[in-house]
């Protein structure tokens, strides 16, 4: 009961911290704020965590590692490079619809904290791109698609998922769009993106 408890408490505070950091940033969140979201207090706070730092990289981690395995998956399992773009894209965007915070998030970590990335790197389940390297590199000798370095086809294609959810206020002034119909924008991206980076590559 005791167990139950407390790992009860510390999703608590995960998911207190999540949404101050998110609304906040690391360097503008103080832990009491984290505290009174969370209905705890200060010191039981310390008690799971010991410094807003440690705390940032829980909840950062937590986040990553709901995506990681997803996209890993993806882009090592058997289907070709074209249906791979196509769930690559479809995953990405429907998680991040249904977690809006995230990219924000990483970026935001990775940008003051750029050490991070090396933490991330070593967990299991991290994306790699060997497999994806290897096909694009047997697409582009059997004349399907263009020559193209697979690391800038991955970054093209991570841009385009990314970049409008990063820069959704900006986005919406510039096409004069309500919120509604930016989510609804977001939702047609799941085929509009692939599409568009598959009639760019292929012969």
């Amino acid at each position: 009961m005791d167990n139950l408890k407390s790992e009860n408490t510390e999703i608590e505070i995960l998911n207190a911290a999540k949404a101050v950091f998110q609304q906040k940033g690391m360097d503008g969140t103080r832990m009491q704020e984290i505290a009174d979201k969370a209905k705890i207090n200060k010191a039981l706070l310390h008690y799971y965590f010991r410094s807003k730092q440690l705390l940032f990289e829980a909840v950062f981690s937590s986040a990553f590692s709901l995506l990681a395995p997803q996209l890993n998956t993806i882009l090592n399992d058997e289907s070709d490079l074209f249906e791979k773009i196509i769930k690559f894209t479809n995953n990405y965007i429907s998680f991040v619809i249904e977690h809006p915070y995230l990219p924000n998030f990483v970026i935001q970590e990775l940008n003051r904290n750029p050490e991070f990335s090396n933490k991330l790197r070593v967990k299991e389940n991290f994306p790699t791109i060997d497999k994806f390297k290897i096909q694009v590199s047997i697409a582009i000798e059997k004349g399907i698609i263009k020559p193209i370095e697979t690391e800038q086809l991955f970054i093209n294609i991570m841009s385009l998922n990314v970049f409008p959810f990063i820069a959704e206020p900006l986005l919406m002034a510039l096409t004069n769009t309500d919120k509604e119909n930016y989510n609804q924008l977001l939702q047609n991206r799941k085929t509009e993106v692939s599409s568009f980076i598959i009639n760019s590559i292929k012969m």
